[in-house]
């Protein structure tokens, strides 16, 4: 419905006799209104954060200084065919009539035809200079598994430049190329992503879908995003458009200083929908001195598994907010068992640093340099400790190095204990029960033989050949010492009761809650 509009209501007339004084009144108001117009047009056109933050009017002076330093990077490899012509890959479905079908179809016919025939796969990306010397930084995944890699750049002929790979990071997804040229290179500098906050402009350069150098500009949406890449996850997300061949451009800050490189979409159709992520430079400058020094990255490494600390471990560990990474196992030699670490502890705190949650401290303790001394602050049952630790480097095959610490030798009476509240029967761990759940030997504690269909939900999550070995962060050496835990809990008033469970050499806290069983 369309509605129609409303006529203004017509000015009082001046009362008679009015005359000049009432004219000179009405001047008056109008100056006095005239004079804060300018600080109303000031809050409409331009928030204050936005005007102290300098909005530009053209990001054209800043396109003209950032993108001779973006270059296109151009790799290929030989990729053999299956025997029998059959792709991986399925055929897509396209409309009846489509180019792009009569292309793919030709595409797989030819591969049927050249059975076991290697082919030649090429790739698009984008990286940018960092040093007139010719080092380049671009992403990993552009560069991976490439015979031979191209580097185009930005200048009038748009000269084609052999790179030489010096090393690359999977964990990060950061590579760093060389290039040799007589020719005088633009170099971006390294800018501080620590200081962008939720709604900074930010301008995003590369060679989306091969077409060359395009700039973009957008916002920081957020920070410190997980995506589920890695170990080390912390991207910056931003709306600025980046799409597929975007991978290693820069993102800038107004400066024209890298603040981050462009790494992944999110994306049901390949094309950007405005959630880009991009790597930060507080973590991307690290690694890639690190891979100019050594050609490889070399971690500080601690030592320990470790596991979020929930609502209710909180609860029943006694602690006054769920923050931290609860430590649930502690490798054998590493720096963690050298400086007396344990499971159970809740390390809080990394060199002067809090730990907010179980992410992100495997990024404060990798982005430490090997053999630094730190101090780390825990609470070990309620009591706050702060233990010194030399950081040792982090292993190459990390699983080898994670043999964990096993508790004090109990003794095992053979009888079973069920225990209502949590919905379990546990049991003493005999040779029989050991062969049946093929029990590694090291292991000692109570097994879990069966949970009951009723059981509170957080008990659910064990299942029978489970190990308890502690109850409350106390060891358990028979089935009756869980149920005496669970009691003393309860007269404590817990809602609560923390078990450290052994599932096939995997460590793990769970609080479970207190209740009796329906």
């Amino acid at each position: 419905m369309i509605e129609a509009p409303r006529s203004r209501p017509a000015c009082p007339a001046a009362p008679a006799g009015a005359g000049a004084p009432a004219r000179e009144g009405r001047l008056t108001g109008w100056l006095s209104l005239l004079s804060v117009l300018p600080l109303v047009a000031a809050l409409f056109v331009a928030p204050p954060a936005l005007a102290q933050r300098g909005a530009p009017e053209s990001f054209s002076a800043l396109a003209e200084k950032t993108l001779p330093a973006v270059v296109n990077i151009s790799t290929s490899q030989t990729i053999q065919n299956r025997p029998g012509g059959r792709s991986p890959v399925p055929m897509p479905d396209f409309p009846p009539g489509s180019p792009f079908e009569e292309f793919f179809r030709d595409f797989y016919e030819r591969q049927q035809q050249n059975p076991g025939t290697p082919r030649r796969a090429q790739s698009l990306g984008s990286g940018f200079v960092i040093d007139p010397a010719g080092y380049i930084v671009t992403n990993n995944h552009v560069i991976e598994g490439a015979d031979e890699i191209t580097v185009i750049l930005q200048d009038e002929d748009q000269t084609e430049l052999k790179a030489k790979l010096i090393g690359t990071d999977k964990e990060t997804d950061l590579a760093l190329l060389k290039i040799d040229t007589k020719l005088r290179l633009t170099a971006l500098k390294w800018g501080n992503s620590d200081v962008l906050k939720v709604g900074d402009w930010v301008v995003a350069i590369g060679n989306p879908f091969g077409l060359g150098g395009t700039v973009t500009a957008g916002i920081v949406s957020a920070r410190a995003r997980d995506i589920g890449a890695g170990r080390f996850d912390d991207f910056i997300q931003t709306d600025a458009a980046i799409n597929q061949g975007n991978s290693g451009g820069p993102l800038v800050n107004l400066a024209g200083d890298v603040v981050g490189i462009n790494s992944a979409i999110y994306s049901r159709t390949g094309g950007s929908v405005g959630i880009g992520f991009a790597i930060p430079s507080g973590m991307a400058r690290t690694v890639i001195e690190e891979l100019r020094k050594n050609g490889k990255v070399r971690r500080g490494w601690l030592g320990v598994q470790i596991q979020s600390v929930t609502p209710e471990i909180a609860e029943s560990m006694g602690l006054a907010h769920h923050k931290g990474a609860l430590v649930g196992t502690v490798t054998d030699g590493s720096p963690a068992a050298e400086a007396g670490l344990r499971p159970g502890d809740v390390i809080l705190t990394f060199n002067g640093k809090e730990v907010l949650n179980n992410r992100t401290l495997p990024r404060m303790v990798a982005g430490t340099p090997v053999g630094t001394k730190v101090s780390v602050g825990i609470s070990r049952k309620g009591e706050a400790l702060t233990v010194p630790i030399t950081l040792a480097e982090f292993p190459e095959d990390p699983t080898a190095a994670e043999t964990p610490a096993q508790p004090e030798e109990s003794v095992t009476d053979g009888a079973q204990q069920q225990v209502d509240a949590l919905g379990l029967t546990v049991s003493a761990i005999t040779p029989d029960l050991r062969r049946q759940f093929t029990l590694a030997d090291g292991v000692k504690g109570v097994v879990i033989t069966r949970v009951n269909p009723d059981a509170p939900p957080q008990s659910r999550q064990l299942r029978p050949g489970d190990v308890v070995l502690e109850v409350s962060q106390q060891p358990v050496a028979a089935p009756g010492d869980v149920q005496e835990r669970v009691d003393a809990a309860r007269q404590a008033g817990q809602k609560a009761v923390l078990l450290l469970v052994d599932r096939k050499g995997e460590q793990t806290f769970l609080a479970l809650a207190l209740e009796e069983a329906k």
